[in-house]
């Protein structure tokens, strides 16, 4: 498919008009003369550098990659039908059916920003992050700093070569093997993926503990709701509810942390609000990913 240069400027400018600050998680504040999103605060929500951001705007940069027009995409909350006029416009051609779907609908991308008191990680079927707000980012260190086949829970908890910063109330055996349950379920619904089929042949290969639940958990639960200890680098360990929310019609996962009001927990989380205290340093060495560059070169690719 032939790119449009001026027709993909165009649209990016025209959507990140469109977008209210509010409803991606942004403060309007007085004297704001965006109409809509700034042009820093896309390149934030989308990963990329605010300048590769300008060129792509400017028709200078003329063959983003499927990776970063799906960026893009859930950065700007495009529906569907917008999302494969985006790709079209690249020269691309749109996600298939069948597939394990990376698209994060508007009313959920609304929704999670204006609970933004709490951690929120929004993950596809088959455990790769895709969405998050500022407190996620305060509580895990910001993930668009690292590639985004580091950003998958099973690729982090299998083969991330270190202490994983998340200790379960029921155990980690049982975290582990409702993880492979849940792959196990996407790949009977989406045989036809080529990109969960590798990621599963690369965990078989590379991890034993990974190989033994694939061939022998039969009766797991998928992974649901917990308490979870998270080990923050400066605040120490914060013991939270975790509850997964399944996304009708939409096959994804919203991961939301939380704490009794008035508990110790609640205000660890408070101070993390406040301050909005990085944990990257720690999460590149945990498993979740290493810091790169934001430029398009460095684009990261989903496994």
């Amino acid at each position: 498919m032939a790119a449009s240069r001026s027709g993909f400027g165009a649209l990016l400018r025209a959507w990140r008009d469109r977008l209210a600050p509010a409803d991606a998680g942004f403060t309007a504040t007085p004297g704001r003369r965006a109409p809509g999103l700034r042009r820093e605060e896309l390149a934030q929500l989308s990963g990329l550098s605010v300048d590769y951001v300008l060129r792509l705007e400017q028709g200078r940069a003329t063959h983003p990659s499927a990776q970063v027009v799906g960026a893009l995409a859930r950065a700007l909350q495009l529906s569907r039908t917008e999302r494969d006029q985006l790709y079209r416009s690249a020269g691309l051609l749109p996600p298939q059916d069948g597939t394990v779907s990376t698209h994060v609908p508007p009313g959920v991308q609304r929704l999670a920003a204006r609970l933004g008191d709490f951690p929120i990680g929004v993950f596809t079927a088959d455990w790769t992050l895709v969405w998050w707000n500022s407190m996620w980012s305060a509580l895990y260190g910001d993930p668009s700093a690292f590639p985004a086949a580091r950003r998958n829970l099973a690729r982090a908890l299998f083969v991330g070569g270190v202490a994983f910063p998340v200790r379960s109330e029921r155990g980690h055996d049982a975290f582990e093997a409702s993880i492979v349950a849940d792959l196990k379920d996407a790949a009977s619904r989406y045989p036809a993926d080529t990109r969960l089929a590798r990621l599963v042949k690369d965990l078989r290969e590379t991890s034993d503990v990974f190989a033994r639940l694939w061939a022998t958990e039969t009766e797991s639960a998928q992974h649901a709701t917990d308490r979870k200890t998270i080990r923050h680098p400066e605040i120490g360990d914060i013991l939270l509810d975790c509850d997964v929310l399944i996304v009708p019609g939409a096959d994804l996962r919203m991961v939301t942390y939380t704490a009794a009001a008035g508990s110790s927990d609640a205000g660890k989380l408070d101070l993390l609000r406040v301050t909005g205290t990085p944990a990257a340093n720690e999460a590149s060495q945990n498993g979740w990913g290493r810091p790169v560059s934001n430029d398009a070169s460095r684009s990261p690719s989903v496994p």
